[in-house]
Formats: C-alpha cells, structure tokens, sequence
C-alpha cells in the first residue's frame, strides 16, 4: 500500500469525484458540496487553483469518500 498521493486543486478533486458518481449539490462561497447516490457526502474548498492541503487531502479520501489511497491513485492516473 502507498501513502503518496499527488496534491491536487479542489475543482481537480471535483472532477475526479463525479467521474465515480458524486453530484455537486450546493455551492456556497467557495465551499462545493457533493454527494453520492449512495448518501456518502463531502465539502471541497475551491480556491482558484490553489492546492489543497494534505491533511485535508487525507481526510476527504478516507473518511468522506471512502475509498483508500490506492484507489484514489487510480483515478487521479486515469
């Protein structure tokens, strides 16, 4: 298993979180919410392109999405 992951902008997490399901259900300020048809939700900060934090990063792929890094690795590498 790999704990490297690339850091990436929050409208690039977007885009790699609707290519497996997630739909944008809100916006508000600079915060977009998105959700998952099987009720899995998640908050992403987009700041122009600025890249998010790892922490954050971290966070978001573990806990929000579920899924692990590997499988995050993958679809950042499609």
């Amino acid at each position: 298993m790999s704990d490297k992951f690339p850091v990436i902008s929050g409208k690039d997490l977007i885009k790699i979180l609707e290519q497996i399901g997630f739909i944008e259900i809100r916006v508000k300020g600079s915060h977009h919410r998105l959700k998952h048809p099987d009720g899995r939700i998640t908050t992403v900060p987009v700041y122009g392109n600025t890249d998010l934090s790892k922490g954050l990063l971290r966070k978001t792929i573990r806990e929000d999405i579920a899924i692990t890094i590997d499988e995050f690795n993958q679809l950042v590498n499609r």
